[in-house]
């Protein structure tokens, strides 16, 4: 697995989801609010305990987790 040192798992927190630095927001939290049209500038006012670089993480988890993903392709 990639490095993403700000991107904790723990089965006790959200399931055991991929949080931001154990807190209780997950990096597809911020993905889906950067999705709706907020800002960095606005997440960053909403959840004053982040930070940007838990933001710009979060988008390179997630990027990442979708490269990884196997499609079966359908034989016609």
């Amino acid at each position: 697995m990639k490095a993403f040192p700000r991107i904790t798992f723990d089965p006790s927190v959200v399931g055991g989801k991929a949080c931001i630095r154990g807190l209780r927001v997950t990096a597809g939290t911020i993905v889906g609010l950067l999705a709706a049209g907020r800002s960095t500038e606005e997440i960053l006012a909403a959840y004053p305990y982040l930070e940007r670089e838990d933001i710009d993480q979060s988008l390179a988890y997630e990027a990442w987790r979708l490269e990884e993903r196997e499609i079966p392709l359908s034989i016609p």
